[in-house]
């Protein structure tokens, strides 16, 4: 490339030795002062007449003062990724890990980002890393695996706050990757193959537990299901029960009415009917006790037939006295007949009163 007047001037006042690099190192790829420039979009030029910044070229048009101007800077308003070499930073609870990132930036003031620093992106990418170390000291090691993002939001807000001066602002920042011990690895990978085996039996205790209640819960069901069949059925038989009853009540009831019935419109024969069936029951009943039983109840007045037939026949309650001695003796003349039970202790006597056979008539 070759020099212009100007340079060569410079370069005869310096004398023999090497050229300042900020200054001719820059300029080699800098643009050149052809006095009519375009200047590109989202850039910034820094403008130095005769040493001394003059001005800043927006995108578009721009005219120059040949040999008196000079595009000192070039400044790009565009994003930019900075990558951040890996390093080591220790945690809170003494484990050493490597780390590396991406820092993103972005050019506010081409003023302060060309006069503010010597190189904004070296300032930038030292920052971030002395910024990690700083906040990766604060956390443990299960903080800083799980958050990260809280761990890149500080950081970027550390830069933002020391780059202010420098006309660059950072946008996020991200950690790419962390690195950690082997045998920490190790620990921690048996950490969550216990963790995950903790998991997988509460996960199947909880799922007996379960069916354990499902099966519980379903024979509860069952037995309420039965208990209520049961209880409906037992309900059933007792309607019906009653409504057999109440059938029973309402048949003795009318077959009750058409005696009274009949013996109020035949009363004295009626009564007499009435009579000498309760006193053929009463007979009857007590032969049954006579031939069934060895040890049984005998009335007192057991020797007087009549009057045991009587006392029946008074139990009907509307037949006299008169009347009941009548018709205990027609009962009699019909030929059943009580014979007293002997006196005494013998077996003949503990069996009771027997029935004496009827007399035959003769022929």
């Amino acid at each position: 490339m070759s020099l212009t007047s100007a340079q060569r001037a410079v370069l005869s006042n310096l004398g023999p030795g090497p050229l300042p690099p900020t200054y001719f190192q820059k300029s080699q790829s800098l643009p050149m002062n052809t006095i009519v420039r375009f200047v590109p979009q989202q850039t910034a030029w820094i403008v130095e007449r005769m040493g001394k910044f003059n001005r800043i070229l927006q995108p578009g048009l721009a005219i120059l003062i040949p040999f008196i101007d000079r595009i000192a800077y070039v400044k790009s308003l565009k994003e930019v990724a900075i990558e951040i070499p890996s390093q080591s930073a220790i945690t809170a609870d003494n484990v050493t890990l490597e780390l590396d990132g991406v820092l993103y930036t972005r050019v506010f003031d081409a003023y302060k980002a060309s006069y503010g620093v010597e190189d904004a992106e070296y300032a930038i990418s030292q920052l971030a890393q002395t910024t990690m170390r700083s906040e990766i000291g604060q956390l443990t090691l299960d903080h800083v695996l799980k958050e990260r993002a809280a761990l890149n939001t500080n950081i970027t807000a550390a830069i933002n706050e020391a780059a202010q001066a420098w006309g660059v602002t950072c946008l996020r920042y991200e950690i790419r990757d962390i690195h950690a011990p082997k045998p920490v690895v190790e620990a921690m990978h048996r950490q969550v193959t216990a963790e995950r085996s903790k998991r997988a039996e509460i996960l199947d205790s909880e799922g007996q537990r379960q069916s354990a209640i499902n099966i519980a819960e379903g024979k509860k069901q069952s037995a309420i299901l039965a208990s209520e069949a049961e209880r409906a059925e037992k309900i059933n038989r007792a309607a019906g029960e009653a409504e057999a009853i109440l059938l029973r009540a309402r048949a003795t009831a009318a077959g009750i009415e058409a005696v009274a019935r009949s013996i109020a419109e035949g009363r004295d024969a009626a009564q007499g009917a009435v009579s000498l069936s309760v006193a053929e029951k009463y007979v009857d009943a007590f032969a049954k006790l006579a031939k069934e039983g060895t040890a049984v109840v005998v009335p007192g007045n057991v020797g007087d037939i009549g009057g045991m037939i009587a006392t029946a026949l008074s139990v009907y309650g509307k037949v006299g006295d008169a009347q009941a001695k009548t018709m205990a003796r027609h009962i009699l003349e019909q030929g059943k007949v009580i014979e007293p039970a002997p006196q005494g202790g013998s077996a003949e006597a503990a069996k009771g009163p027997k029935l004496a056979p009827t007399p035959e008539k003769a022929t």
